[in-house]
C-alpha cells in the first residue's frame, strides 16, 4: 500500500484487466483532443448532446474470466454446472455474504458483522490490508459501471454486456453474486442501474489445475510494446517502479485531459482539483450510486462493505504526464488481455493458461449453457 498511489492493491486477474481497460478508455478520449476528424471518428466515444461523450451504438463490452471469481460466486460453486444441476438453496442467507481477500491471495473470508474501517496507522503498524472479493467488485461494477469515479467527468456509465466463465460456472451462484444479491437497490439517480449481464459457461470448460496463487500479475493492451509484471506483494513493478495501471498513472491521464474535454462536471482551471480524492468526489452522483450499493448490502443483511483508509487517495498529480497516443494501430480492434502466471519475473514459457479479458464485439454467440436477468 501507498499514500501517492503508486501501489496496485489487488493484482487478482479481473481486477489487473479492468484497469487495463480503463487505460484503453483514456487512450480512446485523447483522440479527440486531435484536430484531425479521421482520428477522432477512430474512437468508440462520440460527442452527447449536453456534453461529455457516449459509446458509439455498435459498441458492446464482454468480460471473459477463465473461472468463477473469488468470493461469493466461487466459494459454492466447487463443481461446475455439470456437475451440480441444481442449487436447492441458491439464496440462503450464508450465500451472498460480503467476503474479503486474503492478503495473500488464498481464498477469501466473510466481512466482520460489525462496522470496521481501516486506518492508516493500524496496517503500517501491521494490521492485514483488507480488499473486497472481486465477486463483491463485479457486483459493484453492475450498478456503478467498468469505468470508475473519475471517468464519470466525461460520461455516463458503462456496463458489461455478458460475463462469461471458462471453469467452475454455476448459473444460480454467479447470478447472485453479480447482481441478484442487491436486486433491492433503492434511490439510484438517474444516470445508474441495476446491470443484468448475459451470463454464460462455455461449451467446453477449461481444464482446472488448482495450486497456489501466483505471486504477481502480468498486463497488457492492444498498443503496448512490452507486458508489464507487477510484483503482487508490493503492488510495484521491477525495481520499485510505479505500474501503468496504478491509481497515480491514472489520474495523470485523466489531469492531462482535464478542461480540455467535453464533460459532464462543468470542468474549468478555477475548480481544479489538486487531489485524486477531490476528483473523485466531485462525481456527486456516481458518489451518491456507491453509497446506495453499500446500502443495498447493509439492508439484505449481507453485511458492510470494507473501504480502504482514506489517506490513500490523498495524493496529487505526478510530474510525469505520460505521452498521448492519438492514433491507434491499423488494425487494433482495442481487446485487453491480462494473463497470470507461476512465479515472479516469468518468461513467456512460464505464464499459464489463467487468463481473463475484456474486449470489444458487435455480436455475441455464445454455445454454453445461459442466464439473461434472471434473479
Amino acid at each position: 500500500m501507498n499514500d501517492r498511489g503508486f501501489a496496485v492493491n489487488d493484482c487478482h486477474a479481473e481486477i489487473i484487466a479492468r484497469r487495463c481497460f480503463l487505460r484503453f478508455i483514456y487512450d480512446q478520449l485523447e483522440m479527440h483532443l486531435s484536430e484531425d476528424p479521421e482520428v477522432r471518428g477512430q474512437s468508440v466515444f462520440e460527442l452527447r448532446d449536453g456534453g461529455g461523450y457516449k459509446l458509439k451504438p455498435s459498441i458492446h463490452f464482454h468480460l471473459y474470466i477463465s473461472t468463477a471469481p473469488c468470493g461469493d460466486a466461487r466459494i459454492f460453486s466447487p463443481h461446475g454446472q455439470d456437475v451440480e444441476t441444481g442449487d436447492r438453496h441458491p439464496n440462503r442467507k450464508a450465500r451472498g455474504q460480503l467476503r474479503t481477500k486474503i492478503e495473500s491471495g488464498e481464498g477469501t473470508i466473510p466481512v466482520r458483522s460489525s462496522g470496521f474501517i481501516q486506518t492508516w496507522d493500524g496496517v503500517l503498524e501491521g494490521e492485514r490490508l483488507l480488499t473486497m472479493s472481486c465477486s463483491d467488485k463485479i457486483a459493484r461494477w453492475n450498478v456503478l459501471g467498468i469505468q470508475g469515479a473519475l471517468l464519470c467527468h466525461f460520461m455516463h456509465p458503462i456496463y458489461l454486456e455478458s460475463i462469461i466463465l471458462g471453469s467452475l460456472y454455476h448459473s444460480d451462484h454467479l447470478s447472485r453474486a453479480v447482481y441478484c444479491r442487491i436486486a433491492g437497490i433503492e434511490n439510484l439517480p438517474d444516470l445508474f442501474q441495476l446491470n443484468r449481464p448475459f451470463l454464460s459457461g462455455i461449451s467446453s470448460p477449461e481444464s482446472r489445475q488448482p495450486g497456489k496463487a501466483p505471486n504477481f500479475g502480468i498486463n497488457w493492451r492492444r498498443n503496448d510494446d512490452t507486458f508489464e509484471v507487477i510484483n503482487a506483494m508490493t503492488g510495484r513493478v521491477e525495481g520499485g517502479n510505479m505500474s501503468r495501471i496504478c491509481k497515480q498513472a491514472l489520474f495523470d491521464r485523466f489531469m492531462n485531459l482535464y478542461g480540455r474535454l467535453s464533460s459532464l462536471t462543468g470542468q474549468s482551471v478555477t475548480t481544479r482539483p489538486t487531489l485524486y480524492s477531490e476528483a473523485k468526489a466531485a462525481v456527486m452522483e456516481y458518489q451518491l450510486a456507491k453509497q446506495c450499493v453499500f446500502q443495498a448490502f447493509q439492508k439484505a443483511g449481507l453485511g458492510n462493505w470494507v473501504q480502504k483508509p482514506i489517506e490513500q487517495d490523498q495524493f496529487e498529480m505526478s510530474q510525469d504526464v505520460p505521452d498521448i497516443q492519438l492514433k491507434p494501430a491499423e488494425g487494433d480492434t482495442a481487446t485487453t488481455e491480462v494473463k497470470k502466471g507461476i512465479s515472479i519475473f516469468p518468461t513467456l514459457e512460464q505464464i499459464s493458461s489463467l487468463s481473463l479479458s475484456l474486449s470489444l464485439s458487435l455480436s455475441l454467440n455464445f454455445p454454453g449453457e445461459k442466464v439473461v436477468g434472471q434473479c
